[in-house]
């Protein structure tokens, strides 16, 4: 079994388990591994075992992913959103020489598009990007200022609101028009 489909079986353990009692988790840990077919003995246990670490590292995992989402502590987060970052986390924190850094955000980002809503995707993978580059927001940030104390041309990407200084609206990178001259100027 190749490890993605390991890691949908562990996603899915680890969503039932937001529905059930902790013993009522052993007894749907071994219905559910029992379900799934040609299950061999390694797959099992690996299952088994990632499962069980991460389950007992739940809080944790909590607190590292209440300190970086903004506004958006667990106990407000969509379920499927929440077990998806809980397994990437675990991975990205505990598991760092197994899995690599892109691999875990990529992994977590398909489950989420799965198996979550339509911004599920985008919102589980601006967590773990904060996770995984926490100083890239400070980078960004001096990096941009150095560049417009250079020069006060066109942005790389994104938007811009209109620059008095030459006239021109920028609506993205590959459009722009020109402002409405001021005749009172």
């Amino acid at each position: 079994m190749r490890r993605r489909e390991q890691r949908e079986h562990i996603f899915k353990l680890l969503f039932i388990s937001e529905f059930n009692t902790q013993k009522e988790m052993e007894e749907q840990l071994a219905l559910y591994l029992a379900d799934i077919e040609n299950l061999e003995e390694s797959d099992r246990n690996y299952i088994s075992r990632k499962y069980m670490n991460i389950m007992n590292h739940t809080a944790e995992l909590d607190e590292k992913l209440n300190s970086i989402s903004m506004g958006w502590k667990t106990s407000r987060m969509n379920r499927v959103d929440l077990t998806v970052l809980r397994l990437a986390v675990y991975e990205l924190e505990y598991e760092k020489e197994e899995v690599p850094v892109g691999v875990a955000i990529n992994e977590a980002v398909e489950l989420a598009k799965c198996f979550g809503s339509e911004e599920s995707g985008a919102f589980v993978n601006g967590i773990l990007g904060k996770i995984a580059n926490p100083d890239k927001k400070v980078a960004a940030r001096k990096a941009s200022s150095k560049n417009e104390e250079q020069t006060s041309a066109r942005p790389k990407s994104g938007f811009k609101v209109k620059d008095p200084s030459k006239k021109v609206v920028v609506v993205n990178r590959n459009v722009s028009s020109r402002a409405p001259e001021n005749k009172n100027e």
